[in-house]
């Protein structure tokens, strides 16, 4: 607010990736209040909202990709090169009772080379937003674009690894391989954490895989059986179980609340999903949101429900329609119930991501190209400190729970076997550190405290 009132400001923007209308409208009239002169442009998801311009006093809701308007708005080239930003994917993340090392090269630099999924999976908020089924917007449509912008942010940024921001990246093959030859003939060591189908996933060799450094897979799981053609004839949990072997991290999504689920039948759904062992599962209710063939579908049957706190549709607390089997609040404990029982039996993502870090180690590290041992040596270059520290604390913690015990000691014996005394005299020195900070963590959260990302806001001059 002080921000707003203490300056001068010709165009603002907001944007919300989830549709909270009655916050945009409360943003839209505190800078009317204090800078009427102000233009206001909405976007993002919270766009697709129906008749938003009537629900808000902004001046532009823009639909979709930005940047074309944007330029359109300000009467510049809408055909020029775009700049690529140079960002990082993530601040303050927490763990252990710590927050991350921030240091430049432990933080994965942001790439976006397209939006939108052209798979366009009915419930897709974001494919939505950007045309849906069998649209995509592409913003650099070669490998030799993106090799270029990685290059940049390897210097600028410090960086070897990118978080890329696009829901299908290894859709479009062309650029993918031609993106490898680049990393081979400039021997780049390069980590790749991206989204992907599994369906393809599999058109991929793992040599082709391991060799674009396909380091983290998002993939969508969704459920059993389902429709989706993007898991049409993959066996899911050997394809995840291979994945890992090789060292790449899967963190996998599952749908609660799809047309066949019943309170009889959850439990079996929830086990599908947790026989995985996915390093992180997302677990998300079955939401129709504004702007996809999933709430077309719903608002023509008539039944969505009224009266619904636009906050709270994402996916992660209640139902904004009458689910057929699921009722009176039951998906709430469904959706609890299913993260509980992937934590009770795979134990903490932390574990999980520890594993097939050592797993890819151990199989690439006497790989005959050094450009691909150097990128598992990298991913590995914490195993035999902090990683033995960090499992040494939680086999402590969980001395009290055979199971997870039991997988934190087979663990610690691995790495003991791998790296030798040096895991061994640090592993207990670091283990206590961590300990005692995991013991002051939970007392802090028992009090009340959370752990919530800071505001910020950036100013562009144009």
């Amino acid at each position: 607010i002080s921000e707003i009132k203490n300056n001068h400001y010709d165009v603002i923007g907001i944007t919300s990736i989830i549709p909270n209308v009655e916050k945009v409208k409360e943003m839209c009239s505190l800078i009317r209040k204090y800078l009427p002169k102000t233009t206001i442009i909405v976007g993002g998801h919270v766009a697709n909202y129906p008749n938003l311009k009537e629900k808000v006093n902004a001046d532009h809701i823009v639909r979709g990709e930005g940047i074309r308007w944007f330029r359109e708005f300000l009467e510049e080239d809408v055909n020029q090169p775009i700049r690529h930003p140079m960002i990082k994917s993530g601040f303050k993340a927490r763990t252990l009772g710590s927050y991350l090392s921030e240091k430049p090269g432990e933080v994965a630099a942001t790439l976006i080379p397209s939006v939108g999924c052209p798979m366009g999976c009915n419930f897709c908020a974001t494919s939505a937003m950007f045309g849906g089924k069998g649209s995509a917007i592409h913003f650099f449509k070669s490998g030799q674009e993106l090799f270029d912008i990685m290059c940049e942010m390897e210097k600028k940024l410090k960086v070897q690894s990118f978080f890329v921001m696009d829901e299908n990246f290894l859709l479009y093959r062309k650029r993918a391989l031609e993106l490898l030859k680049l990393m081979e003939k400039h021997n780049k060591s390069w980590a790749l954490y991206v989204f992907s189908s599994a369906h393809v996933l599999s058109k991929y060799t793992m040599e082709e895989l391991v060799g674009l450094g396909i380091s983290w897979v998002w993939m969508g799981l969704e459920g059993k059986k389902s429709q989706y053609s993007k898991l049409k004839g993959i066996e899911t949990v050997s394809f995840v179980k291979n994945l890992r072997e090789n060292g790449i991290r899967v963190l996998g999504s599952s749908i609660i609340g799809l047309e066949n689920h019943t309170p009889e039948n959850i439990d079996e759904a929830i086990n599908y999903a947790v026989e995985h062992n996915t390093e992180f599962h997302q677990f998300m209710l079955y939401t129709p949101s504004f702007g996809t063939a999933l709430y077309k579908e719903h608002e023509k049957k008539g039944d969505l429900l009224p009266n619904v706190k636009q906050a709270d549709v994402h996916g992660q607390f209640k139902f904004n329609f009458k689910h057929p089997f699921i009722k009176n609040g039951q998906e709430t404990e469904f959706l609890k119930r299913a993260f509980n029982q992937d934590f009770k039996v795979n134990g903490p993502s932390v574990l999980r991501v520890l594993q097939t870090s050592l797993l890819g180690w151990k199989k690439y590290k006497h790989h005959l190209n050094p450009r691909i041992r150097n990128r598992f040596k990298w991913e590995a270059r914490s195993l035999s400190t902090l990683f033995a520290g960090s499992v040494w604390a939680s086999k402590k913690w969980f001395k009290n729970d055979e199971h997870l015990y039991d997988k934190y000691k087979n663990i610690l014996k691995e790495l003991y076997k791998e790296y030798g005394i040096k895991a061994r005299l640090i592993g207990p020195f670091i283990g206590r550190i961590i300990f005692s900070r995991m013991r002051a963590e939970e007392k802090r959260l028992s009090q009340g405290w959370t752990c919530e990302p800071p505001t910020f806001y950036e100013k562009k001059s144009v």
